[in-house]
């Protein structure tokens, strides 16, 4: 049986160009096989706008973004119930990165990068909670979210409970 990954504070960054988004096919941990902007852990001693530069510099293998231009959408705290029962918090902020330096490039944990309509996002291949709140924080509305998951973040547990705020 796989690994259930146990995170309890993470980023996720969206490359934002003309009315699309960048998304790549997660290959393992939590969203493995689903579409998800580029991300992950955040490190001991840093900040989550640093753990969100150095996890897009790595997911596409030379990104190079600047905290300065990371726009934070939303911060999500998602309820996970693993296998076991037992449950995990993990904190999320999600940034827009429009401004940056190289090409995104398929790494063994992104593959297939995909630019997509901004409208027509693939929600039926990505993380079940992520159509109830990421066309809102797309729309340019800030907002800071609950979502409860099942097994392996594979299925949406109840509502997804959602407040719009005017800062983080």
């Amino acid at each position: 049986m796989r690994e259930e990954k146990v995170l309890t504070e993470a980023t996720v960054s969206f490359l934002e160009r003309e009315g699309e988004i960048l998304l790549a096919k997660k290959t393992k941990k939590i969203g493995m096989g689903c579409w998800n902007g580029y991300g992950g852990g955040i490190e001991k001693g840093e900040t989550a706008e640093d753990s969100a530069v150095r996890e897009l510099f790595e997911e596409t293998n030379g990104v190079v973004a600047r905290p300065e231009d990371l726009k934070k959408i939303a911060i999500v705290f998602f309820k996970n119930t693993k296998s076991d029962g037992r449950i995990f918090i993990c904190k999320v902020h999600f940034y827009i990165v429009k401004k940056w330096k190289g090409e995104p490039k398929e790494t063994e944990e992104m593959t297939n990068p995909t630019w997509f309509n901004k409208q027509k996002l693939p929600f039926h291949e990505m993380m079940p909670s992520d159509k109830e709140w990421l066309p809102l924080a797309l729309s340019g509305k800030k907002i800071i979210a609950e979502a409860s998951l099942g097994p392996f973040q594979q299925k949406l547990l109840g509502e997804v409970k959602i407040k719009y705020v005017k800062e983080f």
